[in-house]
């Protein structure tokens, strides 16, 4: 399993390799929405920016997670940021996560679309068997969307995490796994088209 940075293009979306050099791109985006005040997700802000991708790195650099930051091509902006991380070479198994988009980015192609070039990444070149989501139990609009993807809820995992605001978090598990993969880049690449058609 070859989890060394790539390029992934699509005809919307462009995922580049996470860099200190979007720091400032990456604190913009995180501003249209003021993203960072959610209590349903964890999203940077100016001052934490620095770190968030420093950990990143780190994790990268270890062979842990593989970010990136999600790129609108026509406007040539970064919209946001998504990763695989929790990779586990030997099972053939990886996470996509910590993914965020700029208010102004929301509920258009771009999400599809990147899911669609992560979810091709990970099941036609890291050959991958299993991709899991995992989100806020109280995050419905993103337990929504994995939904639409097409993955298949498994469970909730109880106290799963600590908030930055010190709730403890009940996380919800969803799963595709590689015989789906088919029905489900179908599915995607159809949304895809009827999203585009509107506002891509």
């Amino acid at each position: 399993m070859d989890i060394s940075p790539v390029i992934l293009e699509g005809q919307y979306v462009r995922l580049e390799p996470l860099s200190q050099a979007h720091e400032e791109s990456l604190i913009a985006a995180a501003g249209d929405g003021d993203l960072w005040n959610s209590t349903v997700t964890i999203v940077p802000s100016r001052a934490s920016m620095a770190a968030y991708i420093a950990t990143a790195l780190d994790a990268q650099a270890q062979g842990r997670e593989l970010p990136f930051v999600i790129v609108r091509k026509s406007t040539d902006q970064v919209v946001g940021s998504t990763r695989f991380y929790r990779i586990e070479r030997e099972h053939r198994r990886v996470e996509i996560g910590h993914t965020w988009l700029a208010a102004g980015a929301q509920r258009t192609g771009v999400n599809t679309e990147a899911k669609l070039l992560l979810l091709t990444h990970a099941f036609e070149r890291l050959r991958c068997i299993r991709v899991e989501f995992i989100t806020d139990v109280l995050n419905q609009q993103s337990r929504t969307a994995i939904l639409r993807l097409g993955a298949k809820q498994e469970g909730i995992l109880r106290n799963h995490m600590v908030m930055p605001n010190g709730r403890l978090r009940d996380s919800v598990c969803f799963s595709i796994i590689e015989a789906e993969w088919p029905e489900v880049k179908a599915r995607l690449e159809d949304k895809l088209r009827q999203k585009t058609k509107q506002n891509a």
